[in-house]
């Protein structure tokens, strides 16, 4: 195999899964599956982008964050915010006291669109302020807090607080950010209705390959030197700090790269849901968030995914069937899953040969055991004779 695919996969099985999963959600899906339930599966992928971020943030680096919806909400919001522009031109809102403003600011009395605002008319702006500002406020809060060696759960505690802070500061400026209503009403890009079933098919397959793009780089970060000192600091970070590395500015580094994926996670989840609110970047959504990485292996990229879609499926599914108790049967799930799935499901799919070597040692235990003859279950008579 070349260098580059060694480097990613150190198995042929682990390879294999990761083509199959892929297979299953770029051809499977979309043919087995109506198109409001694959948009269903496209907006549970987006917050696959959060939870590869955990993995490498908590998983690998034993940095556990309960802030993340903040970062996938900067990510959505900025592109909720350029699609709401695209949507008050002056002639669709006409009607209005002042035209050419998004509809909530004019039911606030707000006259003129705010600075704020006015480089949100840029799609490329848009796509970097999506990428890099979720990063920017990651690696300002994780270095002032590495710095001091703030850890564990004072900093679970900390970026909890951070959610809760954004999400009041969402619902308090209802002129700048619709407030609890969100941004919403949101129909094209560039001219093109993102609300139809092709453009919605479109929207699933590019968030799809994005996540794999992703997930394979997260893979590359694993194995290689970086991954093994992520691993280091989170088992022995005195010994990584006396070894001369910055323990501090490498944690800022991936709590910022994994707030990045979590903007672009925001961002397509915008795209295919079609709004964008507070309800989604608060502590609930944060430590739903965290649970999709748990469940699915917080060791795993392809668990992470697969929590993701387990997870929200399993909501869906018992909120549908049972209104009054999918709460309860939700958190006996994760419950069941902690105490007996330690790793996740990925766990699981370590215990399952993945090579032909583990399925030639399988094969040749189960025929040692068809031809070796049964023990005598009694003494046989001696010859009298």
């Amino acid at each position: 195999m070349p260098l580059f695919f060694r480097t990613i996969f150190k198995t042929r099985g682990e390879a294999i899964a990761f083509g199959s999963f892929l297979v299953l959600l770029l051809v499977i899906l979309p043919l087995a599956l109506p198109i409001f339930r694959l948009n269903l599966v496209g907006k549970y992928l987006s917050f696959g982008f959060v939870a590869i971020g955990l993995v490498l943030l908590w998983g690998r680096c034993g940095v556990l964050s309960l802030g993340q919806g903040v970062f996938f909400g900067l990510g959505g919001y900025c592109m909720a915010m350029f699609l709401k522009l695209e949507a008050s031109d002056p002639v669709t809102t006409a009607i209005q006291t002042t035209p050419g403003i998004p509809d909530f600011m004019d039911w606030n009395q707000i006259t003129r669109l705010p600075a704020m605002w006015e480089p949100f008319h840029s799609l490329p702006f848009t796509i970097f302020a999506v990428c890099v500002l979720p990063a920017l406020v990651a690696f300002i809060i994780g270095w002032a807090l590495f710095r001091r060696k703030v850890g564990g759960v004072y900093f679970a505690i900390i970026t909890q607080s951070i959610a809760l802070i954004f999400s009041l500061g969402i619902d308090g400026n209802q002129g700048l950010t619709g407030g609890r209503n969100g941004i919403t009403d949101l129909r094209t890009l560039l001219g093109w209705d993102i609300r139809t079933e092709n453009a919605q098919m479109i929207l699933y397959l590019l968030c799809v390959v994005l996540l794999f793009i992703v997930a394979i780089g997260a893979k590359y970060i694993i194995n290689t030197r970086l991954g093994r000192v992520l691993v280091a600091i989170r088992d022995r970070e005195d010994r990584v700090r006396f070894s001369g590395y910055d323990v501090a500015m490498i944690r800022a580094f991936i709590f910022a790269f994994a707030a990045m994926l979590s903007g672009i996670g925001g961002a397509l989840f915008v795209l295919q849901v079609g709004f964008m609110s507070p309800s989604i970047v608060g502590i609930v959504p944060s430590i739903e968030m965290v649970i999709f990485a748990a469940v699915g292996g917080r060791l795993s990229v392809l668990g992470a995914i697969l929590g993701c879609l387990v997870v929200n499926f399993g909501k869906t599914t018992f909120s549908e069937a049972y209104p009054d108790l999918w709460l309860y049967l939700m958190g006996g799930t994760f419950i069941a899953v902690v105490m007996f799935f330690p790793n996740g499901l990925a766990g699981l799919l370590e215990k399952i040969p993945t090579s032909k070597e583990g399925f030639g040692r399988l094969f040749s235990r189960f025929q040692k055991s068809s031809t070796t003859p049964p023990a005598p279950t009694s003494t046989p008579l001696r010859d009298e004779h």
